[in-house]
């Protein structure tokens, strides 16, 4: 996103006054003054796009996650589904810290009471496989689990990509995820890293 400093230094590099540019936007030059001081209580982007295309600035503008728990209430939701398939006898726990000092990573849920702690990882929606990939061995190797359980929703889309990638996510995964599941509800180890569709 374009800053008000960014406009201003552009401004004064092209030679241009607070009046040239408010004339070119159709805004007064105390108006265009305000904004590069960030003191305009409600500046838009198409002002700041307009104002940047004049000084030589192109505006970039980007959504990021924010967290909100309606984006989440789908992953709790199949985390959820994982936890009721598991037998009594198991301790499930939620969102568990990589144990690496500073490591702000965590587990999305582990299993406890099968054999060694297995990490859980939950996906509403797989989208690049080789990334997810990437970011579970690297959590394998540094949190301390030798095994991994990662739940998928058994959406059309997410089995449409499961197919596609299937090859590499045996070698990762190869445990079925019908005996991985039928163990942890028998209370039983699932005998190695699976990929549960629920």
């Amino acid at each position: 996103m374009i800053s008000g400093t960014e406009i201003r230094n552009a401004r004064v590099g092209s030679g241009l006054s607070l009046e040239d540019v408010g004339h070119a936007v159709k805004l007064s030059y105390s108006q265009v003054g305000r904004i590069e001081r960030a003191e305009h209580p409600s500046v838009s982007v198409v002002q700041l796009a307009t104002i940047g295309s004049v000084v030589g600035l192109d505006l970039n503008v980007r959504f990021y996650p924010g967290g909100s728990p309606l984006r989440d209430a789908a992953h709790i939701a199949l985390l959820e589904r994982f936890r009721l398939r598991l037998s009594p006898e198991l301790t499930f726990r939620t969102e568990v810290p990589l144990p690496g000092p500073g490591d702000q990573r965590a587990w999305d849920g582990m299993v406890f009471g099968a054999g060694d702690p297995a990490g859980v990882e939950a996906e509403t929606r797989l989208s690049d496989v080789q990334a997810l990939e990437r970011r579970i061995a690297l959590k394998v190797r540094d949190g301390g689990v030798s095994r991994v359980i990662l739940v998928v929703a058994a959406t059309r889309g997410n089995r449409l990509a499961f197919r596609e990638a299937a090859p590499s996510l045996e070698i990762a995964f190869p445990v079925p995820g019908r005996v991985a599941i039928q163990a942890l509800a028998g209370g039983r180890d699932p005998g190695g890293s699976a990929i549960v569709l629920l």
